[in-house]
């Protein structure tokens, strides 16, 4: 009989830890339509972050370029796996006007994203290398001015005019950025 009621007391708590779990990641239907539509030029989205030698960082500061701010944290597995396609990236379209911003969304902040950047090593090509873009210390606000985060990693693409024109929660496709990517490079030099 105790048995019976322990199997039971656990069944209802694993339903009740599901239920609140659910409920604190679901995203209202307004708001989920707000982040999947692709912006108007300059939207609200303009930030100013730290980086990690503390200088001001702002989005605004790459008007006319393609940004893709990547929101990620230290601890987040496939955040680790994208790294190396945005340093790719970084590196094969960076001196076409291209940036990616990498806003690290760790609690900890800066003591756990720097020492983390400074140590790690990425293959690029056949070398591994330090991270070759613009690592911000992130915060909700700025999460919030893109519709909120649902999880880690959300990526998103912003053309020359400043539009948001791709949201990608969780882990990218290389090859769909990259595309799309192309795609504005090419209308940007019309």
């Amino acid at each position: 009989m105790k048995r019976i009621g322990l199997t039971f007391v656990v069944l209802i708590a694993i339903m009740f830890l599901v239920y609140f779990a659910d409920r604190g990641t679901r995203v209202s239907d307004a708001r989920a339509e707000n982040r999947n539509q692709i912006t108007p030029p300059s939207g609200g989205r303009d930030f100013t972050l730290k980086d990690l030698e503390g200088h001001d960082e702002s989005l605004g500061q790459f008007k006319g370029k393609i940004v893709l701010v990547n929101f990620w944290a230290t601890w987040c597995g496939p955040c680790r796996i994208e790294i190396p396609w945005l340093m790719a990236l970084q590196e094969k379209y960076g001196p076409q006007g291209f940036t990616v911003l990498g806003v690290a969304m760790d609690e900890e902040g800066k003591s756990a994203v720097a020492p983390f950047i400074q140590k790690e090593r990425f293959k690029l090509g056949t070398d591994s290398q330090p991270v070759n873009y613009p690592i911000l210390i992130g915060n909700d606000d700025v999460a919030e001015k893109f519709g909120g985060l649902v999880g880690l990693p959300t990526t998103i693409l912003i053309s020359q005019d400043g539009r948001q024109v791709k949201r990608i929660d969780g882990l990218l496709s290389y090859d769909e950025v990259d595309k799309t990517i192309q795609s504005l490079l090419e209308t940007g030099a019309r």
